[in-house]
């Protein structure tokens, strides 16, 4: 999508020195699509509630391990 925009020089400048781009529209690209990722991240995290993760890490193991001694 092709739109004008007025952005002062220095704000400009920073950007493209802190997304290391030499285009203004690489630049405005990067910004704009962490800018969004970060809004993403927010609601993400305002979400109530949790997940309850159980480690199974001893038990996958020890099937892995009878997988392997073969049958008797």
């Amino acid at each position: 999508m092709r739109t004008t925009i007025d952005v002062p020089e220095e704000l400009m400048s920073a950007l493209m020195a802190l997304s290391n781009t030499h285009k203004k529209k690489d630049a405005i690209r990067i910004a704009l699509e962490e800018f969004v990722r970060r809004k993403k991240v927010e609601k993400l995290l305002a979400l109530p509630g949790n997940i309850g993760i159980t480690d199974v890490t001893e038990e996958l193991e020890e099937m892995e391990l009878g997988e392997c001694a073969g049958p008797d």
